[in-house]
This record gives structure tokens, C-alpha cells and sequence, in this order.
């Protein structure tokens, strides 16, 4: 039997249940960094092997009887890392890293809404990585990493002592504003230093898988 946990591959595709809607699967997507659902699409065999050999999304569309690619006029594609299907074999979640606003209306999802949760580290870490692309001498975050390694590093430890100190003094309101000074500071450290939340996360899923 299939390990349901790993993603698809080409040798899966013929084995999906393409029969239950005529040929289609519907293909939701998931930002691979922040868990937030990009849109809703539909796959045909021909659209889900397309993506595998392009690593781009592709769809099947319904009213123009055509394939698409996510992006193909707009430039904001869809950068697939993982594809898997779900329990019955008749629908996909596609995990990818998008290149800009994915909804025709401008927004990042077709679902509106923002990021909420943990997620939207992910938000803050694009965030920090546009503003220290921006040079802006009036950014905090420019002017952190300008300074270099050795600063943040003061800077992410002063926060750390911070939370530290918050925890014995503050209450719960009080300690998470001295979190949040601390998140901020490693997310920038993380943008200088090339590693995203992401990589800690997988770090942490490996220690504690059983």
C-alpha cells in the first residue's frame, strides 16, 4: 500500500480515481510557508503530469476546455513543492510557494481574509526580507542588517534576556509583548542568515516524530 504521508509522483497519477467526476480532481492549494488556502482549482491526468514535470501549477479549465498554468498572464505562479491526495483518492491538496497575490482580485488568496495563527510568521518574514531588499534608511529592519551579524546577535540576545525577565516580573500580556520583540529580531536574523521559519519547523517535526 501507498505511504499516503509521502507526496505524489509521476507512478502515482494513474492510480487516483478519476472516475468519480469525469476525469477531474478537484486541486486545493495551501501556502507551503503560512498554511493559508490559495485557491481552489481542478486537475485532469494530463494537468496533475504537467505539474510534476514543470514544478508549476496546472489546471484543467472547465470553461475553456484547455490547460492552464497559474500564472501564465500575470507572472504570480505557483511554485508546487509537495502534491498528496486525500484518504479517497478523489481530491488533491497542493502544498507551494507562491510568486505573488494568487486571487485575479489582487489579494493572496481567493478565500479573502488574512493570516492568522502561527502562520503569519511567514507574512512577517516576507515582510522583513522586502524591507531589508528596500534599503530604506528609515526601515529598523534595513538599518539592523546593515549593521550585520554581530548586532542582531546582541539585539535577538538583549530580547531574549527580555523574555526572560518578563516571565518573572509580567504578566501574560507583558510576556508575549516581549515575545513578540523577540520573534521579530530572530526573523530578521533568519532573512541575514538565509533560513526561514519553515526549516525550524521541519527541525522540530523530525525530533518529535515518534
Amino acid at each position: 500500500m501507498r505511504d499516503r504521508n509521502a507526496p505524489l509522483s509521476e507512478a502515482d497519477v494513474a492510480g487516483l480515481a478519476w472516475e468519480k467526476m469525469d476525469g477531474l480532481l478537484p486541486a486545493v492549494v495551501q501556502d507551503r510557508a503560512s498554511g493559508v488556502l490559495l485557491m481552489l482549482g481542478y486537475m485532469n491526468e494530463e494537468a496533475l503530469r504537467a505539474t510534476l514535470a514543470s514544478g508549476f501549477a496546472t489546471f484543467f479549465s472547465r470553461s475553456r476546455g484547455r490547460l492552464w498554468q497559474k500564472g501564465e498572464t500575470s507572472g504570480n505562479r505557483l511554485r508546487v513543492v509537495s502534491i498528496h491526495e486525500d484518504c479517497d483518492a478523489d481530491a488533491l491538496l497542493v502544498r507551494a510557494d507562491p510568486e505573488g497575490p494568487i486571487c485575479h482580485l489582487g489579494t493572496q488568496s481567493c478565500f479573502g481574509g488574512e493570516t492568522e495563527g502561527p502562520g503569519w510568521l511567514a507574512e512577517l518574514s516576507k515582510i522583513v526580507a522586502s524591507r531589508i531588499a528596500s534599503n530604506d534608511p528609515a526601515s529598523y529592519s534595513a538599518h539592523l542588517a546593515a549593521e550585520g551579524p554581530a548586532r542582531i546577535a546582541q539585539k535577538v540576545g538583549e530580547e531574549g534576556l527580555e523574555v526572560a525577565l518578563a516571565a518573572v516580573t509580567r504578566d501574560a500580556a507583558g510576556c508575549a509583548e516581549e515575545v513578540a520583540d523577540l520573534l521579530y529580531h530572530l526573523t530578521v536574523l533568519m532573512e541575514t542568515k538565509g533560513f526561514a521559519w519553515s526549516d525550524v519547523v521541519a527541525i522540530l517535526t523530525a525530533r518529535h516524530k515518534d
